[in-house]
């Protein structure tokens, strides 16, 4: 039972960060809040497309995580069953650059989503 309330938590928080992400790409001047807050207001297109590319990104890394709780495409089982730690570590790799960034407001917001990321996939990931 555990996994697969991990994996809807880890689910839903992708959500969040896909909808920022989207927010991103349509112009919101959010930039302080990303990339280390490289690029502070408005992002300029190039950015901007590669927020879609993130987007769909993670929007696998969901799909994957919930085909391995078995709450969702279970087609993809054997798949997710060893994709399930590119998840894990994706999501590690996330937190330490969370945590490091120079950007306070990056690190205040997103440091707690990628911890609660890590946290969810790898019980889903070892369940």
């Amino acid at each position: 039972m555990y996994i697969q309330i991990s994996a809807i938590v880890f689910s839903v928080l992708i959500g969040i960060v896909i909808l920022f992400q989207l927010s991103l790409a349509a112009g919101m001047p959010w930039g302080s809040y990303a990339m280390g807050g490289k690029f502070p207001g408005r992002y300029p297109p190039a950015m901007r497309f590669a927020c879609l590319v993130q987007v769909v990104i993670l929007a696998a890394l969901a799909m994957i995580v919930l085909s391995k709780s078995g709450s969702a495409w279970p087609g993809w089982q054997s798949f997710a069953d060893s994709a399930v730690w590119f998840v894990v570590v994706f999501s590690a790799a996330a937190t330490v650059l969370n945590l490091i960034t120079r950007s306070k407001r990056e690190r205040r917001i997103w440091a707690p989503v990628s911890i609660l990321l890590l946290l969810t996939s790898l019980l889903v990931a070892i369940g």
